[in-house]
C-alpha cells in the first residue's frame, strides 16, 4: 500500500521537473555554410541569448550578438549576425525574444545588402 502512495508522488515530481526546463536546437552559419549545431537545454521563459550563450562563448551589447566564438561582425564590410527562430525573421532583440519548447534557433554571419 505504500508503494501504490509514493509511486504517484515520484511521478508527479519527475513530470514537474521537466516542465521547468525546454530544450532549443541553435544552428550557427557563415555564408550560408554551418559552422555548429547544438541543442541547448535552457530554463523556460528563457531568451535567444540565454541560450547562445549557454552554448557558446557571445560578445553582444543591448541584445545585438557581435561575436560568436572567434567569428565576429565586420561593420565596415557590412558583415552582421542576423538570427530566425522556427525560420521567421524575428523583428525585437536577441535578449527579449523568449523560446519554447523544440524552437529552432539559426544564427548567420552574412553580409547586408540593404
Amino acid at each position: 500500500m505504500l508503494l501504490g502512495v509514493f509511486a504517484p508522488a515520484t511521478a508527479t515530481t519527475v513530470q514537474a521537473s521537466k516542465t521547468k526546463n525546454i530544450k532549443v536546437t541553435y544552428t550557427l552559419k557563415k555564408n550560408k555554410k554551418q559552422i555548429a549545431k547544438k541543442t541547448i537545454k535552457i530554463k523556460k521563459g528563457a531568451t535567444v541569448t540565454d541560450g547562445l550563450k549557454k552554448g557558446w562563448k557571445v560578445s553582444d551589447k543591448g541584445g545585438f550578438i557581435s561575436k560568436i566564438d572567434d567569428h565576429k561582425q565586420n561593420n565596415k564590410k557590412k558583415i552582421y549576425w542576423t538570427f530566425t527562430v522556427n525560420g521567421k525573421q524575428v523583428n525585437v532583440s536577441a535578449d527579449k525574444k523568449k523560446l519554447k519548447n523544440k524552437d529552432h534557433v539559426e544564427f548567420k554571419l552574412s553580409k547586408y545588402n540593404g
